[in-house]
């Protein structure tokens, strides 16, 4: 039975790329033995949230199961995750229900300054190993770079991620003739009517992102798409997120995982969630910079392939934490 004697609070700026937030939560139990967890691009009362409660729900408080720690904080959930499940040696990707030992993986692009720039970075990428592409598009950056890259790369499995961006779906409808997977995220989150409205004019798979499963009841209903983007930090807990891959999987939903932002913790736990057996399509964990990160081994595809650790209990990376400590902005122990 866990007891936590102590804790510790990390803010990190990552240096490279965006320069965006992270939030780190260290647990050290009575025997010494150690949880990490991460939130990356935490809300901006999370911090003080934090500071103010998380003391009085963790130290000295005896507890059978991550579930029964009610922090309703990513970061928290992760920890007491990664501790519980070294202290009985197996793991994450075990405990959750996780079946692979290996996944596929999707690099994803950002927008070029030009199609034929963009076509040559696709073709690094495909020269790396990846049999997936995801682009990122935006009205007024989308038919055109992907009639470019599916003119040089007729086989290639190419999907596109919207970012909620688009507000009608003639765009959509074009670029769902160049052969596309997935469109994801095509409108605003939420618009499930408009959502459901595209699904029935294209032959992609429309794939959404939600934060509950409530989000995700309203998608089902009504049809509204044939994807679930599942990032497992943007639920309260992993428990949470699995109960998502449930319903999704139930309903006939391929899932893919997402999570390359943060330090690294995040991404081993989306790899974790990966492995469940529902979730079908291309892992998204490739998202520069790998500087940021602070585990080893670096959490990222070779080849295009993401290998699930299995031979290490918890998260299954070890953490540089004097890099760590070097690169928190704020901290707080307790």
């Amino acid at each position: 039975m866990p007891r936590v004697r102590e804790l510790e609070v990390f803010r990190l700026v990552l240096p490279f790329g965006r320069r965006s937030e992270t939030l780190l939560v260290k647990l050290t139990d009575h025997g010494g033995m150690t949880g990490w967890g991460e939130a990356p691009c935490p809300p901006p009362k999370s911090w003080s949230r934090l500071e103010e409660t998380l003391a009085a729900l963790l130290i000295g408080v005896d507890w059978e199961h991550p579930d029964a720690v009610p922090s309703g904080d990513p970061a928290v959930d992760m920890a007491c995750w990664d501790l519980w499940t070294k202290m009985r040696g197996v793991p994450l990707a075990e405990a959750i229900g996780g079946t692979r030992t290996s996944l596929t993986a999707t690099v994803r692009l950002s927008p070029d300054p030009s199609p034929e720039s963009l076509v040559s970075r696709v073709n690094q990428q495909v020269c790396a190993g990846y049999g997936h592409v995801t682009l990122d598009v935006r009205p007024g950056w989308d038919v055109e770079p992907v009639r470019a890259v599916r003119a040089a790369y007729p086989a290639l499995t190419l999907a596109v991620d919207c970012g909620n961006a688009y507000t009608d779906q003639g765009q959509l409808v074009a670029l769902d003739s160049y052969g596309l997977e997935v469109i994801e995220r095509p409108f605003a989150a939420g618009d499930v009517y408009a959502h459901a409205a595209l699904q029935d004019e294209v032959s992609a798979s429309v794939a959404v992102e939600v934060a509950s499963t409530a989000e995700l009841d309203d998608y089902l209903t009504v049809r509204a798409a044939r994807v679930l983007l599942l990032r497992p930090t943007s639920f309260p807990s992993l428990s949470e997120a699995r109960r998502a891959h449930d319903r999704a999987a139930a309903a006939g939903w391929d899932i893919q995982c997402a999570g390359g932002q943060g330090a690294g913790l995040a991404r081993a736990a989306t790899v974790a969630v990966a492995s469940l057996p529902g979730c079908t399509l291309p892992c998204d964990v490739t998202q520069p910079p790998r500087q940021n990160q602070i585990v080893t081994p670096i959490v990222g595809a070779d080849a295009g392939v993401i290998a699930v650790p299995l031979t290490q209990s918890g998260l299954g990376h070890d953490i540089d934490e004097s890099r760590l400590r070097r690169m928190a902005r704020e901290s707080f122990h307790a």
